[in-house]
């Protein structure tokens, strides 16, 4: 009942003010040639008066009512954020035995687990983290989620540099589509375009099916590769190497970017898509409370033109004598 009291006294009140108006303008009638001298006609524009002044105090009165009576007070804190505002960064981590070898970096001599934590730093360092809720998972021959929202950056450093995370999983070929699975499936419940998924892998030994579908929480999909894509290092029956052609593929196929960050950092262009708003968010902050305050703004401003326009463009008409050259002579 207490959200539409402000609608019924609003409706009340412009009854009155119609009201109002309409014995207002029997009372100009009996004066109009006192205030608009011979012809008794004001300015043409000035049948709508009455109308601006209800439609003016009208939405004063809704507006006020509803910051009164139904809308509740706000406190902003400084960097707080509200739940809905958060993004997601999703890490989807290679830790097969193959990124222990050291052919990575600018020199060749860090290992590519390392390389991929190297990367990974360089973008907290380079991106808003406190909007950011961090995931992640690891991924051999097998996928696990080892952390999910988190708002602890440094549990997800001490993970990425110093944890033997292969450990946990059964020997055998690096399962990279079971990881990315994962991660699709950890985002669809979120808000669309709030989840950025970042991949960091070597690319050794990844089928080229078995793809999931990307949902529409997704704004961004990265696909990190590290290690030495020229010479490879034999381990496990193999050699082992950054496949670079296939990680392109598997990038492309989820629709997102593919980096070669052996050498190099993600770029400036790929970084600031991190840095992104969404203009939903905008558009969904319109609730009663800014309505009302809009009303309130749109009402009070009416009333107060109405005056002003009213002395000098409601009539041509100017009481009074006219002074004349002749009657400058009389005097």
């Amino acid at each position: 009942m207490v959200e539409i009291l402000p609608e019924l006294i609003c409706v009340a009140v412009a009854l009155v003010a119609v009201l109002a108006e309409t014995w207002h303008l029997k009372r100009i009638g009996r004066v109009k040639n006192l205030a608009f001298g011979p012809s008794g006609r004001p300015a043409f524009w000035t049948w709508l008066v009455p109308v601006f002044r209800v439609v003016g105090i009208s939405l004063a009165c809704w507006g006020f009512l509803s910051l009164w009576l139904v809308v509740e007070a706000r406190v902003h804190k400084s960097g707080v954020i509200d739940e809905s505002d958060y993004k997601h960064l999703v890490l989807v981590v290679d830790v097969s035995p193959s990124m222990q070898v050291e052919d990575s970096g600018p020199e060749g001599k860090k290992t590519r687990r390392q390389r991929a934590s190297d990367i990974v730093e360089s973008l907290f360092n380079r991106i808003p983290m406190r909007q950011f809720k961090i995931s992640l998972i690891a991924v051999y021959t097998d996928a696990k989620p080892l952390l999910e929202d988190s708002k602890d950056h440094e549990v997800v450093r001490h993970i990425m540099e110093k944890m033997p995370m292969w450990h946990a999983f059964k020997p055998g070929k690096t399962n990279l589509m079971a990881g990315i699975r994962q991660a699709v499936k950890m985002a669809k419940p979120w808000n669309p375009k709030s989840t950025h998924i970042l991949v960091l892998t070597d690319g050794d030994t990844v089928p080229a099916t078995g793809m999931p579908k990307v949902p529409a929480s997704v704004d961004q999909f990265l696909v990190v590769g590290v290690g030495d894509p020229n010479s490879g290092t034999f381990i496990h029956d193999h050699q082992s190497r950054q496949d670079v052609n296939t990680l392109r593929q598997v990038a492309n196929r989820l629709r997102g970017v593919f980096h070669n960050g052996n050498q190099k950092h993600l770029n400036a262009q790929l970084v600031s898509r991190f840095a992104e708003t969404r203009n939903e968010d905008k558009i969904k902050e319109w609730t009663r409370r800014e309505w009302a305050l809009l009303a309130c703004v749109a009402g009070t401003s009416i009333l107060a033109a109405n005056p002003l326009l009213l002395h000098y463009f409601g009539t041509r008409y100017v009481g009074g004598v006219k002074f004349t050259p002749e009657r400058k002579v009389a005097a």
